[in-house]
């Protein structure tokens, strides 16, 4: 997953800057890794149930959060190549774009497939609270990563304007209270926990 710290001082940035405050960027010189656009491949898995009213054993949740996670960990990795085009004020063609649609579209049937099974199904004794916690987790963060392509979008295309930027970035803060490194630690030791291996949260699984 992309680091949040750097998103959200971004918007911290940006925020600034809409104010007219001038502000020194020193980069960072360690880059996450990001592979070619050309290389990306649609993740073919994604978490899907068609359970109602079932009493879910250990051993099935446990495969559902992994497959769950793991997923998330794919689609997010697939993205990046075409979110950092856009952040760049590159604009995607036709092929690029649609690929960009099917992962956002996988994404959120993703969340919502996770979300539907553990709500609306019996989860075994201390995994109801847990579950429902990275399902908030990984959909807010997700919700982050809209939000936050959109908000660059506007302001590229507010300053290309020569106007003013407008930036209004209470509803992204306002998920800082899900998604925040403490909420991560107790995801990850409920994982350790369960023992359930992921590949999320670059865990090396």
């Amino acid at each position: 997953m992309r680091k949040l710290f750097f998103s959200f001082l971004l918007l911290f940035i940006l925020s600034a800057c809409s104010q007219g405050e001038n502000i020194d960027v020193i980069e960072d010189e360690e880059e996450d890794e990001v592979i070619s656009i050309q290389d990306v491949k649609i993740p073919d898995v994604i978490f899907t149930s068609e359970k109602q009213d079932s009493v879910i054993d250990e051993e099935e949740i446990k495969l559902s959060i992994k497959t769950y996670l793991d997923s998330s960990e794919e689609l997010d990795n697939a993205s990046e190549p075409f979110q950092e085009i856009i952040d760049e004020g590159k604009e995607l063609n036709k092929n690029e774009s649609e690929k960009l649609a099917e992962i956002t579209k996988l994404t959120k049937e993703n969340d919502e497939n996770f979300s539907n099974y553990i709500l609306n199904n019996t989860l075994p004794e201390g995994y109801q609270e847990e579950s429902e916690r990275i399902s908030q987790y990984i959909t807010a963060y997700n919700e982050f990563l809209y939000e936050l392509d959109e908000i660059l979008n506007n302001f590229t295309d507010d300053v290309s304007k020569g106007e003013s930027p407008k930036i209004n970035i209470e509803s992204i803060m306002n998920k800082s209270d899900v998604v925040n490194g403490r909420e991560q630690k107790k995801i990850e030791e409920f994982l350790d926990k369960k023992n359930i291996k992921t590949k999320a949260f670059g865990r090396d699984y």
